[in-house]
């Protein structure tokens, strides 16, 4: 027989002998009763309950429960006497001596409940564990209107009744464990009392999490693959406990705040202390929390209630977006929550919260490092890893969670296709680093290749560069040292100026396709906001999600925001600054590539342009470079006629200009069922200048119609 089947067999034999106790409280004051009625009356009164007999309980081996009867003067000495009040209360005495006591014991230790306290809970829970106890509260009462427990009847029924019992303060009510039915003016003392259901099963000897906190708590879920911690996680964990088993008896447990933006990483942690000391750990995201204060007492009373009757701990997500509610600050929910609960508390946010307690632990977690990412990838990939945690490793940075999720989909994605598990590990990574970022910008599908773009050699060459420094980052930062030498300057920041349509998107483009990567365009509409700090919160929370796979973010226009730094004249100037230093910092932290789109290279501030990486400008194209990308635009199942490369090289335009030419002429060609032709293009061209201010030299336009070549 199993250690929790002998107690619960304890436990319910403790409960009938308490039960058994309570029924001759009742009965003796319900004896109490009819002996002072009987000195009005000339009729005998009948003996007192307690004398009467008790057949014995064929059920179990356990005392009967027995039906209120008028009790018989005369005793049936064929039926077996029942024990004595001072026996049962020996029998509980003695129960609560044992090295594992019964729930009603666990309950008025964890709770702290006086002796009286916990007669008067016995009271009302036996209530829905026996229901001839209605009655006899009716009988000792004196009144068929009370069916029900009251403080008066406790206050008269047990020894050493105390009035304090009823306060708001005290354990009883503090934690809720009677409910008061107070209808209109009727006294506290004389209103029907019920034990809360939760307490009831406590005492039966099932324990639950209450269904009222149910409703907003999950428990934290981590992959039981992930559960190894990684060795810099393994070490705040550890630090972790080490400040817990510090603290005295009595002392208050701080608050552990869990700081940084992976948050996979955090639960990590916090399962691991949680596990350490046997704890239970129930989520709770800060979104879900009450804003009325009534509201939020109950679910503090509640949660502290059930922290002290399960082995439970708190991990309080989103803590973070909960902090730029309109009602952030000391007086949030979340502040409130914390200064009226207790236990171990995890919260996760990614800056340290303001006005907690003094003591409270803060710790930041970060990703696990480049090593640690690869040696997680090798032990989730097994004998198929390869040459993939390297370059896995190398171009993104995911939590270990992350990194066994990713790889047991796509393990089992490349088993039923005909692609390679390592084109699948990339994709997959991309994915699943793709959600957060497509709230806050517009993802460019990277089409274009090297052999698309038309530069001069030189700008053809910094492109290059700059690919192959995003590709080999990980190689220098990590394995090469520099990482651990210098704390700036480490990411990767580009500026392209040119014209518009000179080809800086589509450089862009062709980067992000050679090295497979995600590129984002970056709205600054969306991002550039009028409220003073609103702008740094929308850039953060930008770079924050980019970090993951490293993607490539193309901020286009850039020169609307990042100009010439003002000079501080009012508070909008000094703020303006700020936003402009906060993204130069962000830039150069980025674990990606930042490019910088600008069609006014003279309007940014040089102290700006000193800390960029590097710089790329897009000449307009020459004569040359303009029938290069003629040649390139028409893609090779397009049916053309008599184009004359050279004739149209001589239009001054830009490759933005030529592409949407072309894509006019296309669709006017096949609307009208043949093949694109001079005369199209021309007249396409003709509707471009047009569209951009520029004057037109109809006979130049005249002489190109006539004049073609087969293409």
């Amino acid at each position: 027989m199993s250690a929790e089947t002998n107690w619960q067999e304890s436990n319910s034999r403790y409960l009938s002998t308490a039960l058994e106790w309570l029924h001759f409280k009742l009965e003796a004051r319900a004896g109490l009763g009819q002996e002072a009625a009987a000195i009005a009356s000339p009729e005998p009164a009948p003996a007192p309950a307690e004398t009467q007999p008790e057949p014995a309980s064929p059920a179990k081996g356990k005392r009967a429960r027995r039906e209120p009867a008028t009790p018989s003067p005369v005793p049936d000495p064929s039926v077996p006497a029942s024990g004595s009040l001072t026996q049962l209360a020996a029998e509980m005495a003695a129960a609560e001596q044992v090295a594992d006591p019964p729930a009603l014991i666990l309950l008025a230790r964890r709770l702290a409940l006086s002796q009286f306290e916990r007669e008067v809970l016995l009271l009302c829970c036996a209530m829905e564990l026996d229901s001839s106890i209605a009655s006899l509260c009716a009988q000792a009462q004196a009144d068929p209107a009370r069916p029900y427990p009251t403080f008066a009847l406790a206050l008269t029924l047990f020894d050493a009744p105390a009035w304090d019992a009823l306060s708001p303060e005290r354990p009883l009510r503090y934690w809720r464990l009677i409910e008061i039915s107070q209808p209109g003016n009727a006294p506290l003392s004389t209103s029907a009392l019920r034990a809360d259901e939760r307490i009831v099963s406590y005492l039966k000897g099932l324990n639950y999490l209450d269904d009222r906190l149910a409703l907003l708590l999950g428990p934290l879920e981590v992959p039981a693959a992930a559960a190894a911690l990684p060795p810099s996680h393994q070490s705040v964990a550890d630090n972790i406990l080490n400040r817990l088993k510090q603290l005295t008896a009595g002392e208050r447990v701080p608050v552990i705040q869990l700081l940084g933006i992976d948050s996979a990483s955090k639960q990590l942690v916090a399962e691991q202390v949680a596990r350490a000391l046997g704890l239970h750990v129930y989520r709770l995201p800060a979104a879900l929390l009450p804003t009325q204060a009534h509201e939020l007492e109950t679910l503090a009373r509640l949660w502290q209630r059930e922290s002290l009757l399960l082995p439970l701990a708190l991990y309080l997500d989103d803590v973070s977006a909960e902090a730029d509610a309109p009602q952030a600050g000391t007086h949030s929910p979340v502040h409130r929550l914390l200064a009226r609960t207790g236990g171990v508390i995890f919260v996760d946010a990614r800056d340290v919260l303001p006005g907690l307690a003094e003591d409270s632990l803060r710790v930041d977690v970060a990703k696990p490092t480049a090593t640690e990412q690869k040696e997680a990838w090798a032990a989730a990939l097994g004998e198929t890893a390869g040459a993939a945690p390297p370059s896995l490793a190398a171009q993104f940075n995911l939590s270990v969670a992350s990194i066994h999720q990713i790889a047991r989909r796509a393990s089992s994605d490349a088993a039923a296709t005909d692609s390679g598990l390592h084109e699948q590990l990339w994709a997959a990574c991309l994915t699943s680093t793709r959600p957060r970022l497509d709230t806050l910008a517009q993802r460019v599908e990277a089409k274009a290749t090297w052999e698309d773009l038309v530069l001069p050699p030189a700008e053809t060459r910094l492109l290059h560069q700059i690919a192959a420094q995003v590709a080999q980052r990980s190689t220098v930062h990590e394995s090469w040292g520099f990482a651990r030498r210098m704390t700036r300057g480490l990411g990767i920041s580009a500026l392209f100026a040119g014209d518009s349509g000179t080809g800086k998107t589509m450089a862009a483009e062709v980067i992000a396709n050679e090295l497979r990567l995600n590129l984002y365009r970056i709205d600054l509409s969306a991002v550039v906001s009028k409220y003073i700090g609103e702008t740094e919160k929308n850039l953060r929370r930008l770079f924050d999600a980019a970090e993951d796979g490293g993607a490539i973010l193309f901020f286009d226009e850039a020169d609307a925001l990042f100009g010439k730094r003002s000079e501080v004249k009012d508070s909008h100037d000094r703020y303006a600054n700020i936003e402009i230093n906060y993204l130069l910092q962000r830039m150069e932290a980025y674990g990606g590539l930042a490019i910088l789109a600008t069609n006014k290279q003279s309007a940014l501030d040089l102290a700006f342009m000193r800390r960029l990486r590097f710089v790329v400008n897009f000449p307009f194209p020459s004569i040359a470079q303009r029938k290069a990308i003629w040649e390139k635009v028409f893609p090779s199942e397009t049916p053309v006629q008599d184009l004359d490369f050279d004739r149209l090289a001589r239009l001054n335009l830009t490759g933005g200009n030529i592409a949407s030419i072309s894509l006019n002429a296309a669709f006017q060609a096949a609307h009208q069922g043949e093949p694109i032709t001079m005369p199209l293009i021309m007249e396409s061209a003709r509707a471009e200048l047009r569209k951009l201010g520029r004057v037109i030299n109809e006979l130049e336009f005249r002489a190109a119609g006539r004049v073609g070549k087969v293409a």
